[in-house]
């Protein structure tokens, strides 16, 4: 149970981080054109990556993005119920690198592949739904390239940043992620 409520606490936080981030895509793509949405398009990624460094259970990273989803659709994203396919595709992608590594492996590389998977994901389904065969090749190439950067890098690294700095505090020492702090600390 306290697993549910820790990821619901984080899963509401990110929604609001992500309804934000609507609001800077839109100016990232003013300034940048169709590479904008590319530049931020980690931190989209990143509740499901912390819920899964931190609980370390099988689904928690498709059930993080989910809950996110969900909570997002709740405060009123101007997105609307269709993320709801995207969050999918993200928790889903992201889970998969914790199961190639048969959920024994948190470390810094599984945690920005996780990040690095759902770039592939969003950007396949973003390719067919929003018509990217359409634009440039070289430009499809380097907003591919730049999603999978900002979801290593934000995704990925900025997710398992969130959960240790939050681990840090003592407040997820009952978890996973806090007892292998404790262990690793203090010997």
């Amino acid at each position: 149970m306290r697993e549910i409520v820790v990821m619901a606490v984080l899963s509401m936080a990110y929604a609001v981080i992500y309804i934000g981030g609507v609001g800077a895509w839109g100016i990232f793509n003013a300034i940048f054109g169709p590479i904008g949405t590319d530049i931020i398009y980690g931190v989209w990624f990143m509740s499901a990556v912390t819920n899964m460094y931190i609980i370390r259970k099988p689904g928690c990273a498709f059930l993080g993005e989910m809950m996110a989803a969900m909570s997002e659709v709740l405060l009123g994203t101007p997105v609307g119920v269709t993320m709801l396919i995207g969050a999918a595709i993200q928790g889903a992608s992201s889970e998969l690198a914790f199961t190639i590594t048969g959920y024994k492996k948190y470390n810094t590389f599984v945690l920005v592949l996780a990040g690095i998977f759902p770039s592939l994901g969003t950007f396949l389904y973003s390719y067919v739904m929003y018509g990217f065969s359409h634009l440039p090749i070289k430009m499809v190439v380097m907003m591919l390239i730049i999603r999978v950067i900002s979801g290593g890098l934000i995704g990925g690294y900025g997710g398992k940043i969130v959960a240790d700095t939050l681990a840090s505090t003592g407040s997820l020492n009952t978890f996973p992620l806090g007892r292998e702090r404790r262990v690793r600390f203090n010997g």
